[in-house]
């Protein structure tokens, strides 16, 4: 599978070689992303292991020991600000799917070390209205570029969102915490399994919160939440 998988990457780059999504230069390193634009992006930082909350060094950060969440490790490498917004922005609200498969390089090179990998990914469900307006699920297409690149099955059948939940943007944390309460449902047999929640940013990280509790109620034995990025607290 794998041998098959270096082809179609080979035929792509042949065909398709990878261009800068941020200016049109060249790519550079195997990415849709040139030297000057990548070294735009900040780099990842020490964070809390918990919550990927920024820190001056890697720990579990004070609103984590207080309150735990229910998901053992949180990935969110890089800031939601800059060019970084501008590829999640692009692709969330303007249909430019292209930035999925950056995106999703970009976080599996940052996965690429991790010494204990779940047996599955579990991108973010959109309720089915907001699939129908928007056309596509953003954390799905994020997802499959690292289900390639890590091999790793990515599952968007197993968990649903059984209800249309208002947008989270300009919401407090309370409020956010509130809008997601009982918002998905788990069908998929997960239980005893070690599976990573996938979404494109967490910014309070309620949205996950409320899924891995869903995932551990379905007996999911140890949880993990990717996202690409995290948003900048001011």
């Amino acid at each position: 599978m794998q041998y098959l998988y270096d082809c179609i990457n080979l035929i792509q780059k042949i065909l398709y070689p990878p261009t800068c999504l941020l200016c049109g230069a060249p790519g550079s390193a195997g990415l849709d992303l040139c030297a000057g634009c990548a070294a735009e992006i900040p780099r990842p930082g020490p964070a809390c292991r918990l919550c990927a909350r920024p820190l001056p060094q890697p720990g579990i950060c004070g609103a984590c020991l207080r309150h735990p969440p229910p998901q053992e490790r949180t990935v969110a490498p890089f800031p939601y600000a800059g060019a970084m917004r501008e590829l999640i922005t692009g692709l969330k609200f303007h249909r430019q799917l292209a930035h999925a498969r950056l995106l999703g390089a970009l976080l599996a090179r940052e996965l690429e070390g991790s010494t204990e990998r779940p047996a599955l990914i579990l991108p973010v469900p959109l309720h089915p209205a907001r699939l129908r307006e928007r056309g596509f699920n953003q954390a799905l297409e994020i997802g499959r570029p690292i289900g390639r690149l890590l091999q790793l099955p990515v599952d968007s059948g197993s968990c649903r969102r059984t209800r249309d939940t208002p947008h989270q943007m300009g919401l407090h944390e309370r409020q956010r915490r509130r809008n997601v309460r009982g918002a998905f449902s788990v069908t998929g047999a997960l239980s005893g399994r070690h599976v990573a929640i996938l979404d494109d940013v967490v910014t309070t990280g309620s949205t996950a919160a409320e899924l891995a509790r869903a995932l551990r109620r379905a007996g999911a034995a140890r949880i993990e939440v990717w996202a690409v990025a995290r948003t900048v607290e001011r």
